[in-house]
């Protein structure tokens, strides 16, 4: 999907460079305009690759220390069933309310929101958990 994306980009912002160099003005005003969409996007994508990188190694670091949730059973296609997680998810909560400054219990907080389906939630806590941990917390 990434490829996709720069592939995609790399085509709105050859047309906004055909528009900048047309002799009519708003065309060029439409190739501007047209040149900002591909630079947000490369913003995005880089976002969320960093996002995804730091996410995984603090995923990776959890369970290397074993405190990886685990207490979820599991659907057969292998996700978390949902009212499993929703009866734990207080405990998760719980855990961060008595360690604020932990970026292993947002860690947790952030795979429980993402089990009970939250995944809006779930991406702000992991995302708590990078903050703090990049802080040395």
């Amino acid at each position: 999907m990434s490829l996709l994306l720069v592939i995609y980009l790399a085509f709105a912002l050859n047309y906004a460079w055909i528009l900048i160099n047309d002799s009519s003005v708003l065309a060029k005003a439409m190739g501007y305009a047209l040149g900002l969409l591909p630079l947000l996007g490369v913003w995005a994508l880089f976002s969320e690759l960093r996002f995804g990188q730091a996410s995984s190694r603090l995923a990776r670091t959890l369970e290397t220390r074993g405190k990886m949730p685990t207490e979820f059973s599991l659907t057969p296609s292998g996700r978390a069933d949902r009212t499993t997680a929703e009866e734990l998810f207080p405990a998760f909560a719980r855990a961060v309310e008595d360690e604020p400054e932990s970026w292993e219990m947002w860690m947790r907080l952030g795979i429980a929101y993402d089990a009970c389906g939250d995944r809006r939630r779930a991406r702000w806590a992991i995302r708590r958990a990078i903050a703090i941990e990049k802080s040395g917390a």
